[in-house]
């Protein structure tokens, strides 16, 4: 990508904070994700990473602060809102719809672009008709993408893990967003699942005009991924910068990381 598109800055917190009764989740948190870039969010578990994911896709709102997103607040949207404005996610636990095909399951996410309604799909009209046929040539354009041409027809519940994550990938890029959190994509992969995963994240990235923030406690993964990475303690933000840098903070290896 362009250096001066790289410069744009396409999410912006603004001294963000949630608390849930006495428990302050997310402290005073300001950071701003530049379009293109494969950002990481790291910290120990209980840190507020989820929860900062949960108040970017409106699933949360926060207690103060703002985001920003594209220019525009997203204060006070809901879920299928900020969708619609471009911003996708996986979640920690896979949550596919395990007796649909994979196809299914893609396609499934692509009507949130269908404009004709559900009387004229009822009655079959051209236009629906044809609406149908673009999202099921998209579907299955992303199935290729994610290298599960071969399964389109399978039940998600019988793909082996990693295929799983990647379908929830391809499920979330039917949404057509500009921003993809990824929440803990990796976990329970093995060390070559792990790599190959890391590998089609960073082609994804170059094939897309596509930004990824990434929640990740596989620490080697996100050094060797990410350009930028965040460390949440308790709900604040500790340290942002380049992974050597991060690598290198006194604070982040006393929360964190350890003697590595």
């Amino acid at each position: 990508m362009a250096q001066a598109a790289r410069s744009e800055i396409i999410l912006e917190a603004r001294g963000l904070s949630r608390n849930f009764g006495g428990l302050l989740a997310v402290n005073n948190v300001s950071f701003a994700v530049r379009a293109g870039e494969i950002f990481g969010l790291i910290g120990p578990n209980g840190a507020g990473k989820t929860t900062l994911f949960n108040l970017i896709t409106g699933l949360n709102q926060p207690s103060a602060g703002t985001l920003i997103f594209a220019g525009k607040t997203l204060l006070h949207q809901r879920p299928h809102q900020i969708a619609r404005c471009g911003i996708a996610r996986t979640f920690q636990n896979i949550r596919l719809f395990g007796g649909l095909s994979a196809l299914e399951n893609v396609m499934i996410a692509r009507h949130i672009h269908i404009r004709t309604g559900a009387l004229a799909g009822m009655l079959s009209l051209p236009s629906a008709r044809r609406e149908e046929r673009e999202a099921r040539e998209r579907a299955l354009n992303l199935l290729a993408m994610v290298g599960l041409t071969e399964r389109t027809d399978a039940q998600a519940r019988s793909l082996p893990y990693g295929d799983q994550r990647r379908l929830e990938i391809a499920r979330a890029l039917a949404l057509e967003p500009r921003l993809l959190l990824l929440d803990e994509p990796t976990a329970g992969m093995t060390p070559s699942e792990k790599h190959g995963l890391s590998e089609f994240i960073r082609d994804l990235c170059d094939r897309l005009p596509l930004t990824v923030m990434l929640i990740e406690h596989h620490v080697p993964l996100v050094m060797g991924l990410c350009d930028r990475v965040a460390v949440l303690d308790f709900g604040q933000l500790i340290a942002l910068g380049d992974p050597a840098q991060v690598r290198s903070d006194p604070a982040v290896i006393e929360a964190y990381l350890g003697d590595e």
